[in-house]
Protein backbone atom coordinates (compact mmCIF):
# COMPACT_ATOMS: atom_id res chain seq x y z
CA UNK A 1 0.00 0.00 0.00
CA UNK A 2 2.66 2.27 0.96
CA UNK A 3 4.49 1.79 -2.14
CA UNK A 4 1.73 1.60 -4.88
CA UNK A 5 -0.15 4.86 -3.14
CA UNK A 6 1.57 7.00 -0.32
CA UNK A 7 5.11 6.63 -2.11
CA UNK A 8 4.15 8.19 -5.54
CA UNK A 9 2.31 10.89 -4.03
CA UNK A 10 4.79 11.95 -1.77
CA UNK A 11 7.76 11.47 -4.13
CA UNK A 12 7.94 14.57 -5.72
CA UNK A 13 8.54 16.53 -2.71
CA UNK A 14 11.20 14.85 -1.64
CA UNK A 15 15.14 16.09 -1.57
CA UNK A 16 16.37 15.23 -5.13
CA UNK A 17 13.48 14.01 -6.39
CA UNK A 18 13.53 12.16 -9.74
CA UNK A 19 10.04 13.34 -10.83
CA UNK A 20 8.30 17.14 -10.32
CA UNK A 21 5.39 17.96 -8.42
CA UNK A 22 2.40 17.16 -10.25
CA UNK A 23 -0.17 19.82 -11.98
CA UNK A 24 2.15 22.20 -13.57
CA UNK A 25 0.33 24.75 -15.63
CA UNK A 26 -2.42 21.96 -16.14
CA UNK A 27 -6.28 23.24 -16.73
CA UNK A 28 -9.38 21.89 -16.38
CA UNK A 29 -10.25 21.18 -19.79
CA UNK A 30 -8.11 21.05 -23.17
CA UNK A 31 -6.45 23.87 -24.55
CA UNK A 32 -7.80 22.83 -27.95
CA UNK A 33 -10.27 20.44 -29.27
CA UNK A 34 -8.93 17.36 -31.71
CA UNK A 35 -10.01 18.52 -35.20
CA UNK A 36 -12.08 16.12 -36.81
CA UNK A 37 -10.83 12.57 -38.77
CA UNK A 38 -9.90 12.42 -41.99
CA UNK A 39 -11.56 8.69 -42.22
CA UNK A 40 -8.33 7.44 -43.67
CA UNK A 41 -6.95 4.46 -41.95
CA UNK A 42 -3.54 5.23 -43.11
CA UNK A 43 -1.69 5.80 -40.00
CA UNK A 44 -0.34 4.02 -37.20
CA UNK A 45 -0.14 5.32 -33.90
CA UNK A 46 3.22 4.11 -31.61
CA UNK A 47 2.81 1.41 -29.15
CA UNK A 48 1.92 1.90 -25.99
CA UNK A 49 3.83 0.90 -22.78
CA UNK A 50 0.33 -0.80 -21.59
CA UNK A 51 -1.76 -3.40 -23.35
CA UNK A 52 -4.34 -1.65 -21.95
CA UNK A 53 -4.05 1.63 -23.12
CA UNK A 54 -4.89 2.08 -26.78
CA UNK A 55 -1.92 5.13 -27.03
CA UNK A 56 0.06 7.30 -24.92
CA UNK A 57 -0.34 11.08 -25.75
CA UNK A 58 0.32 14.53 -24.26
CA UNK A 59 -1.66 15.71 -21.98
CA UNK A 60 -3.82 18.18 -24.06
CA UNK A 61 -4.68 20.37 -20.82
CA UNK A 62 -1.05 21.86 -20.38
CA UNK A 63 0.77 23.14 -23.03
CA UNK A 64 4.00 21.19 -25.27
CA UNK A 65 6.81 23.57 -24.25
CA UNK A 66 9.94 23.13 -26.53
CA UNK A 67 13.38 24.89 -26.48
CA UNK A 68 15.68 24.59 -29.27
CA UNK A 69 19.81 24.04 -29.32
CA UNK A 70 21.23 26.68 -32.37
CA UNK A 71 24.25 24.94 -32.51
CA UNK A 72 25.39 23.78 -36.54
CA UNK A 73 22.25 25.31 -37.07
CA UNK A 74 21.74 25.87 -41.15
CA UNK A 75 20.48 29.68 -42.49
CA UNK A 76 16.61 29.96 -41.57
CA UNK A 77 16.30 27.53 -38.96
CA UNK A 78 14.01 29.13 -36.60
CA UNK A 79 11.89 29.85 -39.58
CA UNK A 80 11.58 26.04 -40.24
CA UNK A 81 11.25 24.97 -36.79
CA UNK A 82 8.28 27.47 -36.04
CA UNK A 83 6.49 26.57 -39.37
CA UNK A 84 7.07 22.68 -38.31
CA UNK A 85 5.40 23.18 -35.13
CA UNK A 86 3.11 25.20 -36.04
CA UNK A 87 1.62 22.25 -38.52
CA UNK A 88 2.15 19.59 -35.55
CA UNK A 89 0.13 22.16 -33.66
CA UNK A 90 -2.40 22.65 -36.03
CA UNK A 91 -3.12 18.94 -36.70
CA UNK A 92 -3.58 17.75 -33.17
CA UNK A 93 -4.78 21.09 -31.51
CA UNK A 94 -1.80 20.77 -28.84
CA UNK A 95 -0.71 23.88 -27.73
CA UNK A 96 3.14 24.85 -28.07
CA UNK A 97 4.72 27.12 -26.20
CA UNK A 98 8.77 28.01 -27.18
CA UNK A 99 10.88 28.82 -24.23
CA UNK A 100 13.95 30.23 -26.47
CA UNK A 101 17.48 28.52 -26.65
CA UNK A 102 19.23 26.22 -24.52
CA UNK A 103 22.42 24.92 -24.53
CA UNK A 104 21.05 21.00 -23.61
CA UNK A 105 22.72 18.11 -25.84
CA UNK A 106 20.93 15.55 -27.59
CA UNK A 107 21.09 12.82 -25.56
CA UNK A 108 20.30 8.71 -25.87
CA UNK A 109 19.72 8.99 -22.24
CA UNK A 110 17.94 12.28 -21.94
CA UNK A 111 16.40 13.26 -18.72
CA UNK A 112 13.08 13.89 -18.36
CA UNK A 113 13.49 15.66 -15.36
CA UNK A 114 15.90 18.24 -15.27
CA UNK A 115 14.82 20.89 -12.26
CA UNK A 116 18.44 22.38 -12.29
CA UNK A 117 17.92 23.59 -15.74
CA UNK A 118 14.47 23.88 -16.32
CA UNK A 119 12.85 24.38 -12.96
CA UNK A 120 10.31 21.83 -10.98
CA UNK A 121 8.82 20.62 -14.48
CA UNK A 122 9.01 17.93 -16.97
CA UNK A 123 11.96 18.72 -19.29
CA UNK A 124 10.14 20.45 -22.48
CA UNK A 125 10.69 18.95 -25.86
CA UNK A 126 14.34 19.51 -27.04
CA UNK A 127 15.16 20.34 -30.94
CA UNK A 128 18.70 20.14 -31.68
CA UNK A 129 20.64 20.67 -34.80
CA UNK A 130 23.45 18.15 -34.56
CA UNK A 131 25.69 16.17 -36.62
CA UNK A 132 26.19 12.01 -37.18
CA UNK A 133 29.53 12.75 -34.89
CA UNK A 134 27.14 14.06 -31.79
CA UNK A 135 24.56 11.89 -32.43
CA UNK A 136 25.76 8.66 -33.94
CA UNK A 137 22.08 7.34 -35.42
CA UNK A 138 22.41 10.39 -37.64
CA UNK A 139 24.87 8.72 -39.75
CA UNK A 140 24.43 7.76 -43.80
CA UNK A 141 20.68 8.61 -45.02
CA UNK A 142 19.01 9.52 -41.57
CA UNK A 143 18.29 13.34 -41.75
CA UNK A 144 16.47 12.97 -38.16
CA UNK A 145 15.14 11.35 -35.39
CA UNK A 146 12.34 11.99 -33.19
CA UNK A 147 10.22 10.53 -29.84
CA UNK A 148 9.50 11.60 -26.32
CA UNK A 149 9.47 9.26 -22.79
CA UNK A 150 6.55 8.08 -20.81
CA UNK A 151 5.62 9.54 -17.38
CA UNK A 152 2.84 7.47 -15.62
CA UNK A 153 1.27 7.51 -11.64
CA UNK A 154 -0.69 4.02 -10.11
CA UNK A 155 -4.05 4.15 -11.62
CA UNK A 156 -3.72 6.85 -14.57
CA UNK A 157 -3.29 6.50 -18.21
CA UNK A 158 0.37 7.02 -19.18
CA UNK A 159 1.55 10.46 -21.04
CA UNK A 160 4.18 11.64 -23.53
CA UNK A 161 6.79 13.93 -21.83
CA UNK A 162 9.86 15.54 -22.51
CA UNK A 163 10.51 14.56 -26.16
CA UNK A 164 13.31 15.19 -28.15
CA UNK A 165 14.58 15.81 -32.13
CA UNK A 166 17.96 15.35 -33.24
CA UNK A 167 18.10 17.05 -36.93
CA UNK A 168 21.63 16.10 -39.12
CA UNK A 169 22.42 20.08 -39.46
CA UNK A 170 24.73 19.19 -42.40
CA UNK A 171 22.34 17.45 -44.38
CA UNK A 172 20.06 20.14 -44.09
CA UNK A 173 22.55 22.22 -45.27
CA UNK A 174 22.73 20.28 -48.82
CA UNK A 175 18.92 19.97 -48.46
CA UNK A 176 18.32 23.77 -48.73
CA UNK A 177 20.50 24.30 -51.82
CA UNK A 178 18.07 22.04 -53.63
CA UNK A 179 15.15 23.21 -55.77
CA UNK A 180 12.12 23.83 -53.29
CA UNK A 181 14.82 22.61 -50.44
CA UNK A 182 12.94 24.29 -47.50
CA UNK A 183 9.70 22.68 -48.26
CA UNK A 184 11.79 19.41 -47.87
CA UNK A 185 13.58 20.44 -44.96
CA UNK A 186 10.10 21.81 -43.14
CA UNK A 187 8.71 18.32 -44.00
CA UNK A 188 11.28 16.70 -42.38
CA UNK A 189 11.18 18.32 -39.02
CA UNK A 190 7.04 18.11 -39.22
CA UNK A 191 7.24 14.35 -39.81
CA UNK A 192 10.06 13.85 -36.70
CA UNK A 193 7.95 16.28 -34.55
CA UNK A 194 4.71 13.82 -35.40
CA UNK A 195 7.24 10.98 -33.81
CA UNK A 196 7.33 12.92 -30.98
CA UNK A 197 3.93 13.04 -30.26
CA UNK A 198 3.00 9.70 -30.94
CA UNK A 199 2.96 9.25 -34.87
CA UNK A 200 4.40 6.22 -36.00
CA UNK A 201 5.87 5.04 -39.53
CA UNK A 202 3.33 3.44 -42.08
CA UNK A 203 4.60 1.55 -45.58
CA UNK A 204 1.83 4.38 -47.52
CA UNK A 205 3.95 6.34 -50.33
CA UNK A 206 1.80 8.84 -49.84
CA UNK A 207 2.16 10.12 -46.52
CA UNK A 208 4.59 12.16 -44.96
CA UNK A 209 5.47 9.54 -42.36
CA UNK A 210 6.36 6.90 -45.08
CA UNK A 211 10.19 6.77 -43.86
CA UNK A 212 11.86 6.28 -47.25
CA UNK A 213 11.70 9.93 -48.22
CA UNK A 214 9.02 10.10 -50.98
CA UNK A 215 8.40 13.44 -51.83
CA UNK A 216 5.86 14.33 -49.73
CA UNK A 217 5.93 17.86 -47.90
CA UNK A 218 2.72 18.45 -46.07
CA UNK A 219 0.61 15.90 -43.93
CA UNK A 220 -1.35 13.96 -46.00
CA UNK A 221 -5.15 12.34 -44.87
CA UNK A 222 -3.82 9.41 -43.18
CA UNK A 223 -0.91 11.35 -40.81
CA UNK A 224 -3.56 13.85 -39.92
CA UNK A 225 -6.06 11.54 -39.36
CA UNK A 226 -3.41 10.38 -36.71
CA UNK A 227 -2.30 13.35 -35.64
CA UNK A 228 -5.95 14.13 -34.48
CA UNK A 229 -6.20 11.00 -32.78
CA UNK A 230 -2.90 11.79 -30.85
CA UNK A 231 -4.34 15.35 -29.89
CA UNK A 232 -7.28 13.66 -28.15
CA UNK A 233 -5.77 12.43 -25.22
CA UNK A 234 -6.27 12.02 -21.66
CA UNK A 235 -5.72 14.99 -19.44
CA UNK A 236 -3.38 13.74 -16.05
CA UNK A 237 -3.08 16.44 -14.08
CA UNK A 238 -1.84 14.18 -11.14
CA UNK A 239 1.91 14.14 -13.16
Amino acid sequence: MFERFVLPAALPYLPGAPVPPPGFEAADTPLGHAPGSTGSRAYALQESPDPGQPFAAYDPCRPVHYVVRPDNAPPGADELVEQAVAKVSAATRLRFVYDGFTSEAPSEERESYQPDRYGKRWAPVLIAWSTPEESPDLAGDVDGLGGSGYAYITGRPYVLVAGQVELDAPDFAEMLQWPDGRHYARAVIMHELAHVVGLDHVDDPTQLMNPEGTGVTEFAAGDLAGLAVLGGGQCVPEL
